[in-house]
């Protein structure tokens, strides 16, 4: 029986991580950021520009975005620490998805190095 850590080891293996020092000119380049992550991790923060498509629903929203269906678009996904983003590139390699670039370290790395973090405004009601 395989644990989690063994299908994100085996996925790592297979996937173009990008290093974080290289993050920013692969999300530039990129057709598409995508944020894997939970609805509400991505509401507390995510990376300016990122799309939220969580990993439980990304084959399925894929499938059905029409602007999505080009097989060499270039992605690049993260997520919090890059378990579910390596998880999520395998599964668009798989999908016939030709880019597909994850963020090694993920959010947390991105995020402690300093980068920006775009973080909704809540409605004020004052």
């Amino acid at each position: 029986m395989k644990t989690a850590h063994d299908l994100v080891t085996a996925a790592k293996a297979r996937v173009q991580e990008t290093p974080l020092e290289k993050a920013d000119q692969a999300i530039r380049d990129a057709d598409i950021l995508i944020d894997v992550r939970e609805t509400e991790e991505y509401a507390s923060g995510h990376i300016p520009g990122a799309v939220h498509i969580s990993r439980g629903m990304l084959e399925f929203k894929l499938s059905n975005m029409p602007e999505l269906a080009s097989r060499d678009l270039r992605i690049v996904v993260y997520c919090k620490t890059s378990g579910r983003a390596a998880l999520a590139a395998c599964a668009l390699a798989d999908m016939g998805y030709l880019d597909v670039k994850s963020i090694a370290g993920g959010f947390d790395a991105w995020a402690a190095a300093g980068k920006p973090v775009a973080k909704p405004e809540l409605p004020s009601f004052e």
